[in-house]
């Protein structure tokens, strides 16, 4: 972890889609854009979370000293980043962002960022989903397509397995006992650099909490035969199309934040798993910019800018010390049609 980010804390979050099988049920398909060949893992935040309770999210949650372990190092293949493909330097005028750039060794943490970044997304996926993304030996798990969960003989009976699951949820550092345990090591080659995402400081949750977060994809080829939430964070799941998870969002059904209705939308341009898969692994290589949304209140509503928006403001106010606020006497409507270089959600 960084902790020369005072204004924020570092998080990893897994977008986890999944493909047909295991007997799930046929059910009703709510798209207008036709059949999708996959879902998506969303999970209910608890009410009384101090940040977008109630909220449907991906899976995810903060990182711990313990995914940074230098014991990890005994698992898992050699540095410097432990069998993961290279990202392409930034072309001009781009940057890579600070979470994936930062030199975690200056910082005194063994593991790259890459890597921890990775392990704290599985973790949290196994915390609060009951899932397990693991790869037997040491890897790396070369897959060209939708990758494969442990068969069910490979994993601990499931009561084993849920006491496995609550002392990971006491202590992170937990998860690399159970990795010994079962002689695996979390598939950080399954998932792909996708986003980074900052927290506005208007939306900053209770006392202020702000988070940067690594987004990854992961694509399965079926999805898991059991999820469950831990009822504590977590007091629901359901596996949804991105279609459907909009179209849900609309019915007001569910509410998401900015960036999992920025990122299913995104998603809806993928009606094929192989697809989405294919588009997850080639754009990884290129890595990825930080995005923190910029809110430009209008006279009838607001827009959410991003980096690219032809009104994003060249130098954001990322830790709310300047306190700047952009506002209109516009209509948003107004808006959308007089510019025309775009990358908003409103």
């Amino acid at each position: 972890m960084n902790p020369r980010l005072r204004h924020w804390r570092e998080a990893a979050t897994l977008l986890l889609a999944a493909g047909g099988g295991n007997g799930a049920p046929a059910r009703p398909v709510r798209s207008p854009l036709g059949p999708f060949d996959y879902e998506m893992l969303l999970l209910q935040r608890s009410y009384r979370s101090g940040f977008l309770p109630s909220a449907h999210v991906f899976p995810g949650g903060l990182v711990d000293a313990a995914d940074f372990s230098a014991d990890w190092l005994g698992l898992l293949p050699a540095l410097p980043r432990c069998g993961l493909g290279s990202v392409r330097p930034a072309p001009p005028g781009g940057n890579r962002a600070p979470l994936f750039s930062t030199d975690r060794a200056a910082l005194g943490s063994p593991l790259p960022g890459d890597v921890a970044f990775r392990i704290c997304a599985i973790r949290e996926t196994f915390e609060e989903a009951g899932i397990l993304l693991l790869v037997s030996g040491p890897g790396p798990a070369a897959a060209a397509g939708p990758v494969r969960l442990l068969p069910q003989h490979q994993l601990p009976p499931g009561r084993e397995l849920a006491e496995w699951r609550r002392k990971v949820q006491r202590d992170p550092a937990c998860f690399l006992q159970l990795c010994r345990d079962l002689r695996c090591v979390p598939n950080i080659w399954a998932l792909h650099e996708w986003g980074n995402w900052l927290t506005p400081v208007l939306r900053a949750g209770r006392g202020g909490r702000r988070y940067d977060t690594a987004f990854y994809l992961c694509c399965l080829e079926e999805r898991p035969l059991h999820t469950s939430q831990d009822e504590q964070e977590v007091t629901g799941f359901q596996w949804s199309t991105p279609p459907e998870a909009i179209e849900l969002f609309k019915s007001q059904e569910i509410w998401f934040a900015p960036p999992q209705f920025y990122e299913l939308s995104r998603l809806c341009n993928f009606s094929s798993l192989c697809d989405l898969h294919r588009f997850g692994s080639d754009r990884a290589l290129e890595g990825c910019e930080r995005w923190m949304p910029v809110t430009l209140t209008a006279s009838d509503g607001y827009i959410d800018l991003l980096p690219g928006d032809e009104l994003y403001p060249e130098d954001p106010d990322y830790t709310g010390e300047k306190k700047l606020f952009l506002s209109t006497d516009k209509k948003v409507e107004e808006l959308m049609k007089e510019d025309t270089r775009l990358h908003r959600i409103y």
